[in-house]
């Protein structure tokens, strides 16, 4: 069996009703297969996870750095680990506050700062801390990937057996969806229309037809019962760590195919970069 995938749809609080899902799976002649979808509790059971030993690179849904225009206003450490190690040490509220003040002193239409990885990948700031709250993600993922030992190209070396790669299944799925909306956590809203734009990704996913794996000749390989489990969760969890799986597979084959930092361009060694963007 070639060398372990792993893609990770995260939140910085998880519980019995809304866990981290990893989707593990491998590559065999051109198919993605997915092995196992596994489901974290808490944040302590998950980093238990990551700091296994073993070989893969996995896709992590959640931003792997910060703004240089927002760490250098707020005077913080420009340098990526010792940035990191200064936001690991803040509270939730401090970083809110902090945050706040920061955009309250910029105009309308402009209250965030961005990454310089955000414009392709359409991803939200790495600095919002509600909806969704992605800087509350980089506090409690990062530093735990860091502690795990995993290698993060171009931000921190890690063990060179697992690799971390920041993912967006967004990215993914608007390459095949447009702007269709196919998950939501508000029961309310998890209607037919959402499901059948689950289905419709899926089947693309599994014909190779989504322009990432078109790319480089994959396609994804599932079972009935995944094939419906995945339609069935309405949350879109399961299907998001599938995607974060996909692009860690898209990041193995140019890694394969001898890209020295599995296909991530040359990026700002603080912001990061989110792979395939």
């Amino acid at each position: 069996m070639n060398p372990l995938l792993l893609g990770c749809d995260f939140t910085s609080a998880p519980s019995r009703r809304k866990p981290i899902t990893l989707a593990v799976g491998h590559v065999d002649r051109g198919r993605v297969w997915l092995d196992a979808v596994e489901r974290f509790e808490t944040l302590e059971a998950w980093s238990q996870r990551l700091a296994a030993p073993g070989e893969w690179v996995g896709g992590f849904d959640l931003p792997f750095g910060l703004p240089r225009e927002l760490v250098t206003t707020l005077g913080w450490p420009t340098e990526w680990a010792a940035c990191m190690a200064h936001y690991a040490a803040m509270s939730r509220p401090d970083i809110r506050d902090a945050f706040s003040a920061f955009c309250h002193a910029r105009p309308v239409g402009g209250k965030f700062a961005h990454r310089a990885t955000d414009g392709p990948a359409g991803s939200s700031p790495s600095m919002k801390w509600v909806n969704p709250p992605v800087a509350y993600m980089l506090h409690a993922g990062v530093p735990r990937l860091m502690a795990a030992g995993v290698t993060l190209p171009g931000l921190w070396p890690g063990d060179g057996k697992r690799v971390g790669l920041e993912a967006y299944p967004g990215l993914l799925a608007r390459s095949v969806l447009g702007t269709v909306s196919y998950k939501s956590d508000d029961r309310a809203r998890q209607t037919p229309d959402r499901l059948i734009a689950r289905k419709t990704l899926i089947n693309a996913l599994e014909n190779g037809q989504a322009p990432l794996l078109v790319a480089c000749g994959l396609r994804l390989r599932l079972t009935h019962g995944q094939r419906d489990a995945l339609a069935d969760d309405a949350s879109g969890d399961s299907l998001d760590a599938v995607l974060c799986l996909l692009q860690a597979a898209w990041a193995r084959h140019q890694h394969g195919a001898g890209h020295p930092q599995w296909g991530l361009p040359a990026f700002d060694p603080l912001e990061g970069w989110i792979v395939s963007a």
